[in-house]
Formats: structure tokens, C-alpha cells, sequence
């Protein structure tokens, strides 16, 4: 076992001692191949340097002659530039004298030949500002640049064509902004791309005299627009002023067949139905409660000076809010061209220049529609005034959407529309104020003869029904008085418009009442008097009460109906004192008893009885069969009333004296039974008569 193990390890040592007999040799090897590496390298690099030291000098020529043929390169890019600047002028000659024609290829030579005119004026103002060249080149430059400015005018003035009437009046049809904008495309994509192309090309020249230009020839088409749309409404009610047709606020906008084919707009149309809303039931209720028609005009004791002026008022004051409206969606459309081009910076100068002079024009139209209605006023045809409080209305519904139109603009445009709504305002409140003082001066003092509803009455009434219409209008226009202020806050109520036209009711009404109190003092009947104040005050209850006017007055006077109700009792009482002494004459008191056989005396006191009835009875039928009660539940009241009050004491008179023996001619004295009084009566107040 030892012996093995001897042997093994004898044969691992000879084997160690091979391999690092190998490993010696082969570092050996190594040492050597280093070492001739080293050689090769050694002389690699000396081979390197003596290279570069040649190659070097080479390589910094080569440099610097780059070098110097980049510098004569740039040299003469930079003569031929010089040199180009000294022949622009005679380049571009020709292309300049020509202008810029026409068509987009065009314009583009001609604005490159204007470029290269400014690039060689700026080379000759910074290196030679007293050359020749630089005045040659100078007058060329302002001579093109004249020239663009001309052209673009010239391309606006192709395109100048005022919109159509018919047209104009469908693009106020269109609700929406967008869809009138895309009804009317006045300048063509081409045209409008040449347009941005100028403006650019000018504004970065510092050349902005075209902006007055575009301004002015855009102005001048709106106006002509507007212009031709007031004589298209000229034409339209022309015919109608001082005819048989009624005011054009309340006829059909279509009184032929060539006006059938276009439409106004809808919000004029609404109004349009409801002034004749107004009409028809204004006139319905005063037929049924006087008797009186509207069919034809009479002169009013608020204007005993008619003449049918008033006529052309209406008509001017519904064509003025058409030109309004107009106005704005022509503002809309000019807004929508010019943003495409002229820049947003320069826009509020530009659209004020266009639409300065229309809004003057609309201003000053305003001014002169509230002076005519001022002189309505002043000759109380309140009536024609109406028509201020719609267009008020549209007015203020439109300014909102005007505001946001002219938002850019300066304070100027601005403040003239709101000088229009105020104008209007001013107007509409004086007409309010003077509508009541009228009623206080009225100086009229011819009163219908039967006694009937004062025209003045129902006048008020008519007056008083159409401001309901615009009750949040009048609400406005009435709040800026301090005086209403005050009432209202001692009413409490919560809608202000509605109290203040509640306010305003009661102070018309309470003047009314005096002025009709005052008036009646010239009857010298006291029975035709009280028959006035009668038909009067039952007129204004049954008008408040089938209106919605008693609903506003109830706000300001919670009593108002008591009073009315009090009022006509109190009339009543008034009316009957005029059966007094036909009562005297058929009283029949118990001291009077007469045997069979009368006496002289009372024969006589019986003659005069009788002969005093039949007097007194037949004058007040001949009197009042010609007075008049319109209502005809009023009528027959009083007949009633009358038949109750006479009727019973009659015939206690009659059957007690009628059979006595105190005269030879009882058909003399006894002319009329009870049942024939009863008749007498049913005649009174004959519509007849």
C-alpha cells in the first residue's frame, strides 16, 4: 500500500516539473515577441512624426487658401448685391410703371419688385444717403407703394355693391349670426386673399393710410345700404300716408302682391300682430260699452288737432327700429370681413370708421323722431307716442348683442347707442307725465248732450290697456323718477314694473276723476249730471274689471273698487233727486180724506195733483228718453230703480184718486194707469232717440 502511494507521487512531480519546463518556454517566447513589437512600434512612430512634420505646412496652405477663396466668394455675392442695388431701379421699372394688375401672380411680382426696392433704399440710406441711387430708388418705391394703396382701394371699390333691400330684410329673418354671415359673401375668397396679401405687405412698411381707405369705402357702403333701405320703406308706405288705409302699424304688411314675396322679420311681425291685437279689442270694447266704432279716425280730446300726421310718425318709428336692426347685423357682417383682413390690433379704429357715420345718421334720425313726437305731445296725440315704448323695448333686447358687437370700439360709438335708448326714454317718460297733465288742463269743455261715457274716458282707458303690453318697458322708464321710487318702497311689492304701473294707473285714473267731476259742473240738469259721473265711473270699473288693469291699480289702491262702487251709488242718489217733485205730487198723505161729494178746494188740489204728475212725468220722458247709458246692465238697473221708486206710490195714488168724481173730464187729469207709467219709463234712455 505504501509502495503505491510512493510511485504516485514520484510520477505528479515529474509531471509538475514538465509543465513548468513548458511554462518557462514559452515566456521566454513572449519576452522575445515584446520586445520585437516594441521595435516595430518604436519605429511606427518615428516614421509618424517625420509624416506629420511634412504634411503639416500642407495642410495650413490648404487652409488659408479656403480661406481666401471664401473671402473672394463672399466678396463677390457681395458686389453683385451692390451691384444689384444700383440696377433694381431699371429692373423694376417697367413692372412698377405697370402696377400691380391683376390676379394673384400679379400682385406677387409686383410686391416681390417692392421688396427689392426697399432692400436696396435701406443698402443706399445706411452706406450712401446722398447717392443718386438712393432718390431713384426712393421715388420708385413710393411711387409702388402709392400705387398698392390705390389698388387696394381699387379691389374694395369692385366689390362696393350696397346690399339689396329684399335682402338685406331676409338676413334680419336669419336668427343666428352666423348663418346671415354666410347668407351674403360680398368680397370672394380671391379677391380677399389679394386684400390680407396689401394689408400685410403695407403694415409691415409702416404704410397705413390704406386702413382710412378701407374704413371709409366700407362706411360708404353700409351707409348706402341703410340709405337704400329708408327709401325702400319710403316707397313701400308711400301710398297710405293720408288715405283710407289705416296706420301702418296696424295693416297688413303685405297690401300687394310684389310686398307678398318678401317677409320681415319675425320679432317686427310679433309686434306688428299685436298692435293689431290692440286695435281690434280696443275698438270692440268701445262699441260695446258707448256705442262708438274705431273703423275711421275721430278727432280726440287729447288731439283735437289731428290731421294724420301721426300716420307717418308710426311709420317713420317702425322703419327707424327696422334700420336699427338693420344696422346691427350689417356691423355683424362688416366684423366678420374685416377680421380676415386687417389685424386684430388695428380692428376697433377701422370698424369705428365704418360705422361712425351710420350711427350718426341713426342718432341723429332719433333726435329728430323724438322731436316729432314731441310735438305729438305737445298736441296730446299720445296715441302716436305708443309706438316708442316697443321700439324701447327692441331696443334694450338688442343692446346686449349691439354691445357685444361694438365691445372693441371706443367709448364713443358706444355711448350713441345708449343716447338713442336714453332719447327714447326721456321721450316715453314725458309722454307719460304729459299724458296725465293733460287730463288736469284739459280746457274742452263741450260734453256729449245725452250724458254718455266722455270720449276723454274711454281715450284713457284705450291708453292705459295698450301700456300693459309693455309693462316691464314702462317699469324702466318710470323707475328713474324719484317719486315712484319713494311710493314703492311704502307698497312693498315684490314685482316693481307691475307696481309701478299700478302707481301710474292710480294717478291717471285719480285725474281722470277730477277732470270728469270738474267737466259735469257744466250740466245744468243735476239729472244729466249725475248720469255723466254714472256712465263714466261704471265705464272705468267694468274696463278695470274685464281688463287686467284692475289687477295693477288693486297694487296701489287695494280699495280701488269700493271706491268706483260707492261712487255710483252716490250717483244714483243724485239721479233720483230729479223724481222729487213729480213725488210731491203723488204722495198720498192720510190727512187728505175726501167724501163722496168733493168740494171746490179739493177739486181743485186733485186737478192740480194730477195735472202736475202727468207734467212733470211727460217732460222728464221727452227729457231723458234722449240721455244716454251705454251699458245695458246699467240701463236697465236704473229703469228698474226708477220703476220701483215710482210705480208703487203711483199706483197707491192712482187707485185711491183715480175713482173720485173731481172733474168732467177725467181723461184731461187721468192720462196715464200704472201700467202705462211703467211703459214711459221702459222708454227712457232710448237708443232710439
Amino acid at each position: 500500500m505504501e509502495k503505491t502511494t510512493g510511485l504516485e507521487i514520484i510520477n505528479k512531480l515529474e509531471k509538475e516539473q514538465a509543465n513548468l519546463y513548458l511554462l518557462q518556454d514559452r515566456l521566454s517566447k513572449s519576452s522575445h515577441i515584446i520586445k520585437s513589437i516594441g521595435s516595430i512600434l518604436n519605429r511606427f512612430d518615428q516614421r509618424l512624426s517625420r509624416l506629420e512634420e511634412n504634411i503639416l505646412p500642407v495642410y495650413k496652405e490648404t487652409e488659408n487658401l479656403q480661406k481666401a477663396q471664401y473671402n473672394i466668394d463672399c466678396t463677390l455675392q457681395l458686389l453683385d448685391n451692390v451691384i444689384g442695388y444700383y440696377e433694381v431701379s431699371s429692373k423694376v421699372e417697367t413692372v412698377i410703371e405697370k402696377g400691380p394688375g391683376e390676379g394673384p401672380v400679379e400682385l406677387d411680382r409686383y410686391i416681390d419688385a417692392l421688396n427689392k426696392l426697399h432692400n436696396a433704399q435701406k443698402y443706399f440710406e445706411k452706406n450712401i444717403p446722398q447717392s443718386v441711387e438712393l432718390i431713384n430708388v426712393a421715388s420708385f418705391f413710393h411711387k409702388g407703394s402709392d400705387k398698392l394703396n390705390t389698388e387696394f382701394k381699387t379691389i374694395l371699390d369692385r366689390y362696393n355693391t350696397p346690399i339689396l333691400p329684399v335682402v338685406l330684410l331676409d338676413l334680419i329673418n336669419l336668427e343666428e349670426s352666423k348663418d346671415s354671415i354666410m347668407h351674403t359673401k360680398q368680397i370672394p375668397p380671391e379677391a380677399k386673399n389679394q386684400l390680407i396679401k396689401i394689408a400685410t405687405w403695407l403694415l409691415n412698411h409702416n404704410r397705413d393710410e390704406f386702413l382710412t381707405v378701407y374704413g371709409k369705402t366700407r362706411g360708404n357702403i353700409l351707409q348706402r345700404t341703410l340709405t337704400m333701405l329708408r327709401n325702400h320703406q319710403k316707397s313701400v308706405s308711400g301710398g297710405s300716408v293720408h288715405g283710407t288705409t289705416s296706420s301702418p302699424l296696424l295693416k297688413s304688411k303685405f297690401p300687394n302682391r310684389h310686398e307678398a314675396k318678401r317677409q320681415y322679420s319675425t320679432r317686427l311681425q310679433a309686434f306688428e300682430r299685436k298692435a293689431n291685437r290692440m286695435f281690434l279689442k280696443a275698438s270692440q270694447t268701445l262699441e260695446h260699452s258707448t256705442g262708438f266704432t274705431l273703423g275711421s279716425r275721430r278727432a280726440s280730446h287729447l288731439d283735437t288737432s289731428y290731421t294724420g300726421e301721426e300716420v307717418d310718425n308710426e311709420q317713420e318709428m317702425e322703419n327707424y327700429l327696422i334700420c336699427i336692426i338693420a344696422l346691427h347685423k350689417l356691423m355683424q357682417l362688416e366684423q366678420h370681413i374685416l377680421k380676415d383682413i386687417i389685424t386684430p390690433t388695428h380692428r376697433p379704429r377701422v370698424f369705428e370708421l365704418i360705422v361712425r357715420e351710420a350711427m350718426d345718421a341713426l342718432v341723429q334720425d332719433g333726435e329728430n323722431i323724438a322731436g316729432r313726437a314731441k310735438k305729438c305731445i305737445q298736441r296730446h296725440d299720445f296715441g302716436t307716442v305708443l309706438v316708442l315704448f316697443p321700439i324701447f323695448k327692441q331696443l334694450r333686447s338688442l343692446k346686449p348683442e349691439f354691445d357685444k358687437t361694438i365691445e372693441q370700439c371706443d367709448l364713443n360709438v358706444k355711448q350713441k347707442f345708449e343716447s338713442i335708448l336714453n332719447m327714447l326714454q326721456t321721450t316715453g317718460a314725458k309722454a307719460l307725465d304729459d299724458f296725465t297733465e293733460s287730463l288736469r288742463t284739459d280746457s274742452i269743455t263741450q260734453l256729449p248732450p245725452d250724458g254718455t261715457v266722455h270720449e276723454l274716458t274711454s281715450n284713457v282707458i284705450m291708453f292705459l290697456e295698450q301700456l300693459l303690453d309693455y309693462t316691464d318697458t314702462i317699469g324702466i322708464i318710470l323707475g328713474q323718477d324719484p317719486n315712484y321710487s319713494r311710493q314703492l318702497e311704502k307698497l312693498k311689492y315684490t314685482d316693481q314694473n307691475k307696481a309701478i304701473i299700478g302707481l301710474y294707473i292710480k294717478k291717471v285714473l285719480v285725474q281722470l276723476n277730477h277732470t270728469l267731476i270738474s267737466k259735469s259742473e257744466h250740466y245744468s240738469d243735476i239729472a244729466l249730471k249725475a248720469l255723466f259721473r254714472l256712465n263714466n265711473n261704471n265705464y272705468v270699473l267694468k274696463s278695470l274689471q274685464r281688463s287686467n288693469l284692475l289687477e295693477f291699480y288693486i297694487i296701489s289702491e287695494p280699495k280701488c273698487e269700493e271706491y268706483y262702487y260707492n261712487t255710483i251709488q252716490e250717483s244714483k242718489k243724485i239721479y233720483f233727486q230729479c223724481w222729487n217733485k213729480l213725488l210731491n205730487y203723488i204722495e198720498c198723505e192720510d190727512q187728505f180724506v175726501y167724501g163722496d161729494k168733493l168740494k171746490d178746494k179739493e177739486r181743485a188740489a186733485l186737478k192740480e195733483k194730477f195735472a202736475g204728475f202727468n207734467k212733470e212725468i211727460e217732460d222728464i220722458s221727452k227729457v231723458q228718453r234722449g240721455y244716454s247709458i251705454p251699458d245695458i246692465e246699467l240701463r236697465e238697473s236704473i229703469k228698474r230703480d226708477n220703476k220701483e221708486l215710482i210705480i208703487p206710490k203711483y199706483n197707491s195714488f192712482f187707485n185711491r184718486y183715480g175713482i173720485l168724481n173731481f172733474t168732467k173730464n177725467p181723461e184731461k187729469y187721468i192720462r196715464h194707469k200704472p201700467d202705462e207709467v211703467s211703459a214711459i219709463i221702459d222708454r227712457f234712455f232710448d237708443v232710439a232717440a
